[in-house]
């Protein structure tokens, strides 16, 4: 087990896990996040580390493509593809977000169509030549290229490269001897599966990202250097999975959720110690609110992101969905006079008004020190003092517009952001048709504990768990992941002509391009690989991946692949149709390379009760109740505490509504339940 440090940059605060194997001891800290300069929020919190000379490893989550996707502040792109197809990015699908929304307009592509550039060659949909490549044609758009000084990133896609990449690979050459100094994606390497306009769009977004993280990630790795910190570092993946920094710099389109992934991870190490099959994840941070789920002990994933309605990175990703409701979010009245909160939010500059830094504009936060669920004089431990007054102030400000108390209000704004983030709970469950009786609720991030009783009285679910560090949970998560390569390859087969030799060869190269990368990145010992298919009934638009229990397909036991195929769909949509045919679309490889997990150390047991430190005024829904505080820190394995109640910690408070009970597990996990 190496001495490893987590760190998850978000947009108020930077977080930091430090683990250190010989005493099993855990250290958990925040720091200020600096808008504009991510790096500057991790080097001033590694000032906090014991000893930051015996890391061995930093892992990081980083926003660096995220936001340089969302506020469209990328490279520019240009995009090459097969003569006829360079409006592919621009047509998109024929649906639309909005129906009878006529003023409705589709969002832009990544890439302006002035900068799209046509080859003359093709390829057929059976992988055959029908126009040999050019060399020649080739050059003379590279010339273009180069003439157009503001292009900083190519994009190649052409028609069937995922089928047979000889010419991609060509023009790949070709254009790395022409245009040196720009970044060059391919399709074939970003996603060699089939949808001609995801590739393209993957693809795209692959180069327009590529410029930006490789400077930054460069720029991080410089920066960490001269305040000598020369532990290796690795960036999170959208996948859940580490990758080096130059690794990052090749394929940024993997980082999209570099962040957020971090405690979902955790969430499903959770469910292993506590043998919880079904967890629903939601972690409330400064900016915005990211919900997950983990069935059956695991993660649940993707490749069905958007940047925008339609516009697609289809990498395999953590299935986690945003919303803009967090800590920041700022309350506000429409034109109907109704108040709504969020999405905007007060971030880290100038942050809630309770901060004292300039905000002015009442938040969540804000809000719940109203309420007196957070103590003004503990928070971050008591390195940040709150002021009161401001956030009454604030409130205040909206509670007349309202003809409210101010109190009143700031329960107000607290429910409106419960029922925002109920919302986004919804749509990872009952949407998907999962019933929320059966899952565990699992909240961590610095907020979402303030709101986790509400939680599990709106959506009817009967358990939750605030894990230990909830506030640093992601980059608690970071200490627990593993090195994962995915790989993916659209070559399509019907279960009545299958050949099992040309699949089994399909599958071997995505095992050793698998492991082929995860050498590239230093581990080379007990990787798992898991193989699985992507298959559908013949006609069908939609595809369920099955995973394969065998390392090779044979006449043999391929019935047994149909079989499951069937009986999967019927659980899945209710129906199945046995001896219809069965259409193989895509096949998928992960390769895992398991890493030392922490050994920590529990908590000591006793039948004591608990002692509050205080007893506060805190308000409910149905009005003010003289609560008992109590001190995470100070509890012990087996206690039990009746709500109303709350229970602080350095950074983060859970409040206990009444009729709900906390039992203390014995890793230190608050245990959350409607009692007996």
């Amino acid at each position: 087990m190496r001495n490893v440090l987590g760190i998850d940059v978000g947009g108020t605060f930077t977080d930091f896990v430090a683990y250190n194997p010989r005493t099993k001891e855990v250290k958990v800290w925040k720091e200020l996040s600096t808008p504009g300069d991510p790096v500057m929020g991790i080097i001033s919190g590694l000032s906090q580390h014991p000893d930051i000379s015996r890391v061995d490893n930093l892992r990081v989550g980083t926003t660096v493509a995220t936001n340089a996707l969302l506020e469209r502040k990328g490279a520019t792109v240009a995009y090459v593809t097969t003569r006829g197809f360079r409006d592919v990015p621009f047509i998109q699908r024929g649906n639309r977000k909005f129906h009878y929304d006529m003023s409705w307009v589709k969002p832009k592509p990544l890439v302006l169509r002035r900068h799209c550039f046509e080859i003359n060659e093709r390829i057929d949909a059976y992988g055959k030549v029908v126009i040999p490549l050019d060399d020649a044609d080739v050059l003379r758009v590279a010339a273009e290229i180069r003439a157009i000084p503001e292009i900083e990133a190519v994009a190649v896609c052409l028609l069937f490269s995922y089928l047979n990449p000889t010419h991609e690979l060509r023009v790949r050459d070709i254009f790395a001897e022409a245009l040196p100094h720009h970044s060059l994606s391919i399709s074939y390497h970003v996603l060699p599966k089939w949808k001609e306009y995801e590739r393209a769009s993957t693809t795209i977004a692959d180069a327009y990202l590529k410029p930006i993280v490789s400077k930054q990630l460069k720029m991080m790795r410089g920066r960490l250097d001269d305040v000598e910190v020369h532990a290796p570092a690795a960036i999170i993946k959208s996948n859940g999975g580490e990758m080096s920094l130059e690794a990052a710099s090749e394929a940024p389109s993997e980082m999209v959720l570099s962040g957020p992934t971090g405690g979902v991870i955790a969430s499903r190490f959770v469910a292993e110690q506590l043998d919880i099959s079904h967890l629903v994840t939601i972690d409330m941070g400064g900016t915005s609110t990211d919900v997950s789920t983990v069935i059956d002990k695991k993660e649940s994933f993707t490749t069905a992101f958007e940047i925008e309605w339609g516009v697609p990175i289809q990498v395999p990703m953590i299935d986690i969905r945003s919303i803009g409701a967090g800590g920041g979010s700022i309350a506000w009245i429409d034109k109907g006079g109704m108040m709504r909160v969020g999405p905007q939010s007060a971030g880290a500059k100038p942050g809630p008004a309770c901060y004292g830094r300039g905000g002015g504009e009442p938040t969540v936060t804000d809000a719940n020190l109203v309420l007196g669920r957070i103590n003004p004089n503990n928070f971050l431990g008591g390195r940040m003092k709150l002021d009161v007054g401001a956030a009454r102030q604030v409130v205040g400000g909206i509670a007349g517009q309202l003809g409210q108390s101010i109190e009143e209000t700031a329960l107000a704004i607290a429910r409106i952001v419960d029922n925002n983030m109920v919302g986004a709970l919804r749509s990872v469950l009952i949407e998907r048709g999962f019933d929320p009786r059966d899952f565990t609720l699992c909240a961590f991030g610095g907020a979402t504990p303030l709101h986790v009783s509400a939680l599990l009285r709106e959506m009817g679910i009967p358990r939750g768990i605030v894990p230990v560090h909830p506030a640093q949970f992601s980059a608690y998560g970071f200490i627990m992941t593993n090195a994962r390569v995915d790989r993916q390859r659209t070559t399509q087969f019907i279960s009545t002509k299958f050949d099992a030799a040309r699949a089994n060869a399909i599958m071997h190269d995505l095992v050793s391009e698998s492991i082929a990368d995860l050498k590239a990145q230093g581990y080379d010992k007990g990787i798992e690989i898991h193989r699985a298919l992507e298959m559908r009934y013949l006609g069908q638009n939609y595809e369920l991946e099955l995973p394969l229990k065998v390392d090779k397909l044979t006449n043999s036991n391929i019935g047994a692949v149909w079989d499951n195929f069937h009986k999967t769909h019927k659980a899945r949509f209710g129906f199945s149709t046995p001896g219809e045919i069965i259409e193989i679309v895509n096949f998928t490889v992960t390769a895992v390379a398991r890493t030392a997990k922490p050994a920590l150390s529990k908590l000591k047991s006793t039948t004591a009760k608990p002692r509050p430190r205080e007893n506060r005024r805190v308000w409910f829904v149905g009005g003010p109740v003289v609560a008992p505080v109590y001190d995470r820190a100070d509890l012990r394995a087996g206690q039990r505490i009746k709500g109303p109640a709350l229970i602080e910690e350095q950074a983060s408070v859970t409040v206990l509504e009444p009729g709900y009970h906390v039992r203390v597990h014995p890793q230190g996990h608050l245990l959350i339940d409607q009692g007996k």
